[in-house]
């Protein structure tokens, strides 16, 4: 969060067990602790403030499953230097991927780092009473769910632990949790998120009762629950939101926090980081691996050349769809415009990720590449409106008026006609409005997986088998080899 975060965390250290750990290394086993311990700590509201910081810090190390949730799809090959450039990356994209993975094992410990420290809140949160606790309560259950809900929407059965953190020994006895017990905690914490958060907050990057409507309609969304998900997203566009008509300034340093995101990430580069610790930094790691190999010219700045979009998704959009140039940079056009250099990466198809580039302007704090500030938009109102047009759609019975007025609502916002569609092609053409409207931002491979629509998309997925990503094997090994695998890793 853009507060005075990078003092703070370093106030709150929370011990983590081994297989959540998101240390750099396996070396504080055994260690024996200098930080107070939890059970003298939650004594005013200023600690449980404080350990609310910590508990929002995880979701910056969410770049890696925004980078995942591009790269496993169609929309995008790996790229990078070259074939074993973040090897990862590489499997994941031809859908080669095993249970030895490093980033989906970054995924699960950061996602259970970020629990364990919201569970650390909510263990307590009856302990010292003061004004506005429940606030702090639902923003650390809305924090709970957010972790919980990236991680059955990568690995479907995870463990399931609540108002207490994990210790270590405990791995051996915890079991994995069927989906849709740990969707049922999700909804139970979204719903009370929602009743005891403001529509507002007068701090930049806090938790809103709108962005909890918004998670909780999603998370019904994905289980398939399509009236509770129209009525939760209804809930959100009654709100406060609307579409910015300027679209190219959402992603603009000052479109950050404007009326178009209901929920978005906050990066800093006021703090500097390193290849050792990823997690740790403040700054959208992910907008320095998607960024323009050795560029130098104006308006953007370098990076690793990851994350490349394919010429099939640039050629979905129409040629007066404003969307496109937001989206997609056409390198070599542009550096004929500008006299730009760059140096051409593994897998380069002439494209970059526009909305998720670095703008020229921050502070180049070190590693440059790493501490980008670029705010991650995690929910927007346009993504709200074409979740709520689906359900809609989808729901009985179904409401095709609500769902083709919300979908036009985007299309003419982006200069496009609107549709009267019924039936199926209206449904078709909500997925490919959600396809255009939030390429570069991660959602992609979920979408085709949920809607079923993965194998004939995605080249190598295999049906019964890539829907989930594995759990990552050390994981298994750590919880003494008591979890089966998912299926047919």
């Amino acid at each position: 969060m853009k507060m005075n975060i990078n003092t703070l965390k370093k106030r709150i250290i929370f011990t983590l067990v081994a297989f959540i750990a998101i240390s750099c290394s396996d070396d504080f086993v055994d260690v024996t602790s200098e930080n107070e311990s939890a059970d003298n700590y939650f004594n005013s509201e200023e600690e449980y403030q404080q350990a609310l910081i910590g508990a929002y810090d995880l979701l910056q190390a969410t770049y890696l499953n925004v980078l995942i949730g591009e790269i496993a799809s169609d929309n995008t090959l790996a790229g990078g230097e070259s074939a074993n450039d973040v090897i990862g990356f590489q499997q994941i994209d031809k859908m080669s991927h095993t249970p030895v993975n490093q980033q989906l094992r970054d995924v699960w410990n950061w996602m259970f780092a970020g629990v364990n420290r919201a569970n650390y809140i909510l263990q307590f949160q009856d302990k010292t009473d003061f004004e506005g606790r429940n606030e702090v309560i639902a923003q650390a259950r809305f924090l709970r769910a957010y972790y919980y809900f990236e991680l059955v929407k990568f690995f479907g059965d995870v463990p399931l632990f609540i108002d207490k953190p994990l210790e270590f020994g405990e791995q051996f006895d915890i079991v994995r949790t069927p989906r849709a017990e740990v969707y049922d905690q999700i909804e139970a914490d979204l719903i009370f998120a929602a009743e005891n958060l403001p529509a507002t907050q007068a701090q930049t990057g806090r938790i809103t009762s709108g962005a909890a409507n918004a998670l909780l309609g999603k998370a019904y969304l994905y289980q398939e629950q399509f009236t509770e998900a129209a009525a939760s997203f209804e809930k959100v566009i009654s709100g406060p939101y609307m579409l910015v008509q300027d679209y190219e300034s959402i992603f603009e340093p000052e479109g950050e926090n404007g009326p178009g995101s209901v929920f978005e990430i906050q990066y800093t580069d006021k703090e500097g980081a390193g290849f050792g610790c990823l997690q740790c930094s403040e700054g959208n790691v992910a907008v320095g691996f998607n960024g323009i190999r050795n560029f130098t010219g104006p308006i953007f700045g370098s990076g690793f050349s990851f994350n490349l979009p394919v010429q099939d998704v640039v050629d979905a959009f129409s040629e007066n769809d404003i969307r496109k140039d937001v989206a997609i940079l056409d390198i070599d056009a542009f550096a004929n415009a500008t006299g730009a250099t760059f140096i051409e990466g593994f897998e380069h198809t002439g494209y970059y990720n526009r909305k998720y580039l670095a703008r020229q302007g921050d502070l180049n704090t070190g590693d440059a590449n790493l501490t980008n500030p670029n705010n991650y938009r995690s929910i927007r109102f346009a993504d709200v409106l074409l979740m709520a047009a689906e359900a809609n759609f989808k729901k009985s019975p179904p409401d095709e008026g609500k769902a083709r007025e919300y979908l036009n609502r985007v299309r003419v916002r982006a200069q496009l006609d609107p549709v009267d569609f019924v039936g199926s092609i209206l449904l078709d053409q909500i997925y490919i409005d959600r396809r255009l409207e939030l390429v570069g931002e991660g959602h992609r491979f979920f979408d085709l997986v949920r809607t079923g629509r993965a194998a004939s998309e995605i080249d190598g997925f295999v049906a019964g088998k890539h829907e989930l990503f594995p759990i990552p094997a050390i994981e298994i090994e750590l919880a003494g080899n008591n979890w089966e695998q998912n299926p047919n890793y």
